[in-house]
């Protein structure tokens, strides 16, 4: 999909002023029409054709969704559940002692959510507890819980702090006092195995009882588990990016046994762990032939997105130089992973004027709507992912504003924005 023409059109000094005045009085319009809708409910509830007797209920989720998506806030400290396809909000999981709530873990074989999360005896204060709080699928109601005795890693992303390992377990990563992985049994409910790691962060599933992390030394390693849940063996790949020259981003893509990671150069990584020993298959880059980077570069939180079914990865790309690797970009580029090429360019929808048109309670089919778009600069996402059924969806978010957009991933065509997504948050999490 290609960028969007700049807009040519000459704007006077007061321009500004004078949208920003109509955008105002429009806004006021509507919120009048809503009070005057609100009055004449009130008044047909006084005249008793109302019944607003509350009633105690659980309210129970549909069948889980391909195109289910959350949406971690780190400000109001929660994780939103939306419907991709309706739009709507299905639930929410508190999670309020992390720097960034960690994405909740879902399983339908189980029928239950889990959630990372930390408390403190005195409130903010005192001593600290770690433990993994186990929801209801159906209900979201509390279920159990695993308490462990390391301490949860709390980042600006958290991106693969927490995994599922298989059916059974959970692998947790720890920061303090040093960089290891705790086991959870499912099974058991009980905290199974505290393994080092030492230079190395991240879970990066691959089968029931191997999980790879990457490491500092430009290596990854495969932890093989035992069918308890305890090390059994550590396998090194051979060095496949440099830590100093190009490190790769945390936030990779997966294809069943292989994981495909992107370096802040533009080179991308494929490791393939279904053997004994992972294969690194030879880099190549985002920038086709040339081998060099443009202009473009990879950035953002959460920036690669793979679909494994159709081998494609996506990239959210910005223009900028050395030190610009986490900052938002205009566009996400797609690729197919076969052919090793570009094969579209998508632009984020108005996630801004959405964010800012639902505060002033301005509708999305208005002419105000329009304006407020208009005047906004170019929208930009920090983080994307997938769905990984056969039609999948693209989401995207901008770690600064509370939407979140729903694209088609072939031609970038917008099919709906997620509105009042919170506030603030670096990720996403698909099924």
């Amino acid at each position: 999909m290609t960028s969007r023409p700049p807009i040519s059109m000459k704007r006077s000094p007061g321009f500004p002023l004078l949208l920003i005045l109509t955008i105002f009085l429009a806004s006021m319009a509507t919120r009048a029409t809503s009070v005057e809708s609100t009055a004449s409910t009130e008044v047909e509830a006084a005249s008793g054709r109302f019944d607003f007797t509350e009633r105690p209920s659980v309210a129970t989720l549909p069948p889980v969704g391909d195109h289910w998506i959350w949406v971690p806030d780190r400000l109001l400290r929660h994780s939103l559940l939306y419907d991709g396809d309706t739009g709507t909000v299905l639930g929410m999981i508190d999670s309020p002692f992390l720097l960034t709530p960690q994405i909740p873990l879902v399983s339908t074989e189980r029928n239950e959510i889990y959630s990372v999360d930390v408390g403190y005896s005195r409130g903010n204060r005192g001593e600290r507890t770690d433990f993994l709080t186990i929801y209801d699928l159906e209900t979201l109601r509390y279920k159990n819980e695993i308490l462990f005795p390391t301490r949860a890693a709390t980042g600006n992303t958290a991106i693969a702090y927490s995994a599922r390992i298989g059916s059974r377990f959970i692998g947790v990563f720890n920061q303090f006092p040093a960089t290891s992985i705790s086991i959870l049994d499912l099974d058991t409910l009980r905290f199974v195995d505290e393994i080092g790691v030492s230079g190395c962060s991240g879970i990066y599933p691959i089968d029931e009882l191997r999980f790879a992390t990457l490491c500092g030394d430009g290596t990854a390693t495969v932890v093989e588990l035992t069918e308890e849940g305890q090390k059994s063996a550590l396998v090194h790949s051979e060095k496949f990016f440099d830590t100093l020259e190009d490190p790769v981003f945390t936030s990779a893509g997966r294809m069943g046994q292989k994981w495909v990671f992107v370096s802040f150069g533009g080179r991308v990584h494929t490791l393939d762990f279904s053997g004994l020993n992972p294969v690194v298959a030879p880099a190549w880059s985002l920038y086709g032939e040339a081998d060099e980077p443009s202009e473009w570069r990879p950035g953002g939180l959460q920036l690669v997105a793979v679909h494994a079914q159709s081998q494609r990865l996506f990239v959210v790309m910005h223009r900028g130089g050395a030190g610009s690797h986490k900052d938002a970009g205009p566009e996400i580029w797609s690729f197919d992973l076969t052919e090793r090429k570009r094969i579209g360019r998508i632009e984020p929808p108005s996630l801004s004027a959405a964010f800012l048109g639902g505060m002033l309670g301005i509708p999305s089919d208005s002419f105000s709507f329009t304006l407020l778009k208009w005047v906004l600069p170019p929208d930009t996402v920090h983080s994307i992912a997938i769905s990984q059924d056969a039609s999948p969806v693209l989401f995207m978010r901008n770690a600064e504003i509370g939407a979140a957009g729903v694209v088609a991933p072939d031609d970038g065509r917008v099919i709906r924005i997620l509105g009042e997504a919170g506030l603030f948050g670096p990720t996403l999490g698909s099924r």
